[in-house]
């Protein structure tokens, strides 16, 4: 497949899906994550973008999907079911994946909380996540190849002694969730797709304490650790532009580190 570039005026309308969804991530900010459950989230989440945003919960509904959002809590690499019996307690870490349509456009962008007191090792693992998710940011610009990309996200977390996930990825998005290219969180540079003008896709390390290998649960959604280490991601929706990259899902406050070129 080939990848969807999209016009000035579709960028403008997916720019205010990211806009919006990056005012979900702020609501989430100034809630008290631990005691609630994950389906409490969820359905906090649902309430606020259908009727405070007035925009659509994308991943309801998708491939059969029945809620909002995925949770991922500590040693859950990704698809986290939402559920009454998962409360979030006090030194977790949580990965909450959320993705919001309007006006026919779809943004998608996730984030791990550090619930109360946290230990010193999993605070670190979350920060290289997402110094790993930004590296990857930094290499998009017109030109370069989804290789580039791929091979800063991995190098970086095996700097710090940690193994990115294969099984999953990053994705084009546009009017649909998932579109060209599939964007790998490892890779060779200079190898891969060309990325142009108008491409519009998600970069989200997945990176793990331990193996790389991954399982799924029972209910077939939930991935694991293969070996029950934490695990940590970070996902922004990004658009290739003439000068470099430009954030979609940027929330108010965030720090773009110096390297990323917009």
């Amino acid at each position: 497949m080939t990848a969807i570039l999209k016009t000035p005026d579709e960028l403008a309308l997916m720019r205010e899906s990211g806009r919006l969804l990056a005012q979900v991530f702020a609501m989430l900010d100034r809630e008290t994550l631990a005691g609630q459950s994950t389906l409490a989230i969820n359905d906090r989440v649902e309430r606020y973008i259908v009727d405070e945003l007035h925009a659509r919960p994308a991943s309801k509904g998708q491939y059969d999907f029945a809620f909002v959002l995925n949770s991922s809590i500590n040693q859950v690499v990704c698809h986290g079911v939402p559920n009454d019996a998962d409360v979030i307690r006090d030194g977790d870490i949580v990965n909450l994946d959320i993705t919001l349509e309007k006006n026919g456009f779809i943004a998608d962008s996730s984030k791990t909380y550090l619930v109360g007191e946290v230990a010193p090792a999993a605070r670190r693992l979350v920060r290289v996540a997402q110094e790993a998710m930004w590296k990857g940011i930094a290499q998009v610009r017109a030109g370069a190849r989804l290789g580039d990309v791929g091979a800063a996200i991995d190098r970086h977390a095996k700097q710090h002694g940690y193994a990115v996930v294969r099984d999953f990825c990053g994705h084009g998005i546009g009017r649909e969730m998932h579109e060209a290219p599939e964007v790998l969180n490892y890779g060779r540079p200079g190898t891969g797709p060309v990325l142009r003008e108008g491409m519009t896709f998600t970069v989200e390390p997945m990176v793990n304490q331990g193996t790389r290998k991954v399982a799924t649960r029972d209910d077939g959604w939930t991935v694991v650790t293969g070996d029950g280490k934490l695990s940590a991601q970070f996902e922004h929706t990004v658009a290739v532009t003439a000068t470099g990259v430009e954030v979609l899902t940027l929330r108010e406050g965030e720090t773009v580190p110096k390297g990323v070129r917009g």
